[in-house]
């Protein structure tokens, strides 16, 4: 039990460090990972030798780094494999986003973490490229509010509550955003971001289950350069044809839709909507 026990600990603080590299944190020093992760040294070299020796890190001598191996994005193959909607949903998506000159994202949640998976853009899209992997917020864009929206009441309040210890204002602001997601949701099928995260970028998301007993939840989202849009464009066009797609691809699934719309049934064809995006 005790061996159990020491296990487990060690397992922790080896998922502790890994975590410690991000798209922007890709290069850290043991220094910087002492700090980040709060190990006594010892502990910490013991660690990253055994995540070397499995590949999992690397370590740059001329620097004096620890970065990412390629042994680490093996462990991510299984979940990008069973992801068939990735397959499914690029042609449409690079459509969409070549259509309204956006950029279209498919991100992929459990809990209270959601990050992309998949990504199309416009060649004359000036969005910011964001990487495969990296971490989405919930609180200022309109895929985290699709997709806390679409989480069970339980859930979504104990986000709030999480959120209002760190960041009071940003909670209450976020409870009357998520109130017009959800009014959003019911009514056209998509909510709305105006500009909370970037000024310049307008988005509109659509969230879908990964399976009908699932806890694990798509959104697709589609981000528009403010300068690029038309008056009422967001809500008269780009936000429907997004509908379109993500029923599509529910469709193609075998999936009921989160939130049935009047004109967005579950029995629409994926050829038909493909066409039509």
């Amino acid at each position: 039990m005790n061996a159990d026990k020491s296990s487990g600990g060690a397992l922790a603080r080896g998922i502790a460090v890994l975590q410690a590299f991000s798209v922007d944190k890709s290069r850290l020093t043991a220094k910087e990972l002492m700090a980040t992760t709060g190990l006594p040294k010892p502990t910490l070299f013991r660690l990253l030798t055994a995540l070397c020796d499995a590949n999992l890190l690397r370590y740059h001598e001329p620097d004096g780094c620890f970065m990412p191996a390629p042994g680490l994005a093996s462990l991510a193959a299984p979940l990008l494999a069973r992801t068939s909607i990735r397959q499914l949903a690029f042609g449409p998506m690079q459509t969409l986003a070549d259509r309204v000159g956006a950029q279209v994202s498919l991100g992929l949640g459990l809990g209270f973490d959601l990050v992309f998976i998949e990504l199309a853009q416009a060649k004359g899209c000036v969005t910011v490229r964001p990487s495969m992997g990296s971490r989405i917020s919930l609180a200022r864009t309109a895929t985290g509010r699709a997709y806390l929206s679409a989480l069970p009441e339980e859930k979504r309040q104990e986000y709030l509550a999480l959120l209002s210890q760190s960041n009071p204002e940003m909670s209450l602001l976020l409870q009357e955003r998520l109130a017009q997601a959800q009014q959003d949701l019911k009514e056209r099928g998509f909510c709305v971001n105006h500009g909370d995260l970037n000024r310049q970028i307008h988005a509109v998301a659509v969230p879908l289950r990964v399976a009908p007993d699932s806890d694990e939840m798509y959104v697709f989202n589609c981000a528009v350069p403010s300068f690029e849009l038309q008056p009422d464009q967001l809500l008269g066009d780009v936000g429907p044809r997004l509908v379109t797609l993500a029923r599509s691809i529910e469709a193609a699934l075998g999936l009921p839709p989160l939130y049935p719309v009047d004109g967005f049934s579950q029995s629409t064809s994926f050829s038909s909507t493909f066409t039509n995006l």
